[in-house]
């Protein structure tokens, strides 16, 4: 009985804590993603205030849509480079900066700050060093490579775009390598050492396989931005030249926004949003199954 009286005290306090959380969180996200999903269905333009029903045929487009699956089909690429190369640098300055080196502090600081610049800003920093500053320094060597901007080649455009993504997000990813690094049990490491294991054996039998959940974290976190890039994209490349480089994140935009076809776009969106949670929960399930505990 007295249990009873309490439950309504007890759920108004929890409302109190997590009501305004949870309203913010069904307006900002819920509702616009249901909301979203019903617009699939029609052949809204965006601006109209009125729109009919279609049914599923904006799915079908979708898959008749080949400039959107050839940009997925980039920006697959893309993320498979930035997901290795991202992880790779992060993961050696995360170890070179673990290691005692004097004033590491000060450089692991250096390291994260280009991740605190946002993407217009970054791209439109790395797009005058691409077009001015490399092109200079090519003149004046006389090196083939930087003899034109590699903004202006179709190939070298995709390059630059993984660049700017690697130092973009290398410092981030190394926080939590760090973080990683530093939680394996030195007594681990000690036992190894005693046992007669070198520096590398420790490393590939001992620290890789408790860094597991760090992996999981840093893989998950540059599959899900390297998917939805477009802002460096945007200020970089702007998807050229002659949609080289324009990946799928900026094609839905354009189709929705530029094109004014509303339904079509939140479609192609909906269609990339479940194929992107497909990729990364296949990735922490199997990750998952490779942890082990010290």
């Amino acid at each position: 009985m007295i249990k009873e009286k309490e439950w309504w005290p007890r759920l108004k306090t929890r409302l109190l804590f997590t009501g305004p959380t949870l309203f913010a969180f069904l307006t900002v996200m819920i509702v616009p993603f249901i909301y979203g999903i019903y617009l699939t269905f029609t052949n809204w333009d965006g601006i109209a205030t009125t729109h009919t029903l279609v049914g599923f045929e904006n799915y079908g487009k979708v898959f008749q849509d080949k400039v959107f699956w050839k940009s997925f089909g980039l920006t697959l690429k893309y993320v498979l480079f930035t997901v290795i190369l991202v992880n790779s640098v992060a993961f050696l300055l995360a170890f070179g900066l673990t290691r005692g080196l004097k004033g590491q502090n000060i450089f692991r600081a250096g390291f994260f700050v280009p991740n605190l610049v946002g993407g217009i800003v970054l791209g439109l920093i790395w797009q005058f060093i691409f077009s001015n500053v490399l092109v200079f320094v090519g003149e004046k060597t006389g090196i083939p490579l930087f003899s034109t901007s590699w903004l202006a080649d179709p190939q070298k455009a995709f390059w630059a775009l993984v660049i700017v993504t690697i130092w973009q997000y290398a410092g981030y990813m190394m926080v939590i390598y760090i973080a990683g690094l530093m939680s394996v049990p030195n007594d681990v490491l000690e036992a190894a050492s005693i046992d007669g294991a070198n520096g590398w054996t420790k490393l590939r039998t001992m620290t890789l396989p408790l860094m597991v959940p760090s992996f999981i974290v840093c893989i998950f976190l540059t599959l899900q931005r390297g998917f939805m890039v477009y802002d460096v994209n945007l200020s970089l490349t702007k998807g050229g030249p002659f949609k080289s480089t324009e990946m799928v994140s900026m094609h839905v935009y354009e189709k929705a926004f530029l094109s004014r076809d509303y339904g079509l776009g939140q479609a192609e969106a909906l269609v990339l949003f479940l194929l992107v949670a497909v990729i990364t929960l296949l990735q922490v399930y199997f990750g998952k199954k490779m942890e082990v505990e010290a």
